[in-house]
């Protein structure tokens, strides 16, 4: 069993910068792939970022390429998503989600879900 906590979140103005990040407990946080997604009201929830197991490999969705970046540190069990040139559509609330397969990364049925936290950007 892996628990995931988010924490970064808050109020920004567009333009602005916020970094989340995802602390793990539990089992080997090596072992696992993670993934960023969010949700914003009234739409479904959608993939963000993903990063392989040590970070070798990173994945994006064409809206938040190039401003975007995932990392994680292993030592620390924590991945993070730096967030830069802040648009008021991302605004959302951002999960990130731990898989033991790269193949799960990035679908909605990943294996465990932390339970968010919440960006806002303001005009």
């Amino acid at each position: 069993q892996v628990q995931l906590v988010e924490s970064g979140g808050g109020l920004v103005q567009a333009g602005g910068s916020l970094r989340l990040s995802c602390t793990a407990s539990g089992r080997t946080f090596s072992s696992y792939v993670m993934g960023w997604f969010r949700q914003a009201p009234g739409k479904e929830r959608e993939f963000v970022a993903g990063i392989s197991y040590h970070g070798g490999s990173t994945y994006y969705a064409d809206s938040v390429r190039g401003r975007f970046t995932i990392s994680r540190d292993n030592a620390k069990n924590t991945a993070y998503l730096q967030m830069n040139s802040l648009k008021p559509e991302d605004t959302a609330v951002y999960y990130c989600a731990a898989d033991r397969s790269i193949q799960g990364l990035g679908r909605r049925d990943m294996d465990y879900w932390g339970k968010g936290t919440l960006v806002t950007v303001s005009l």
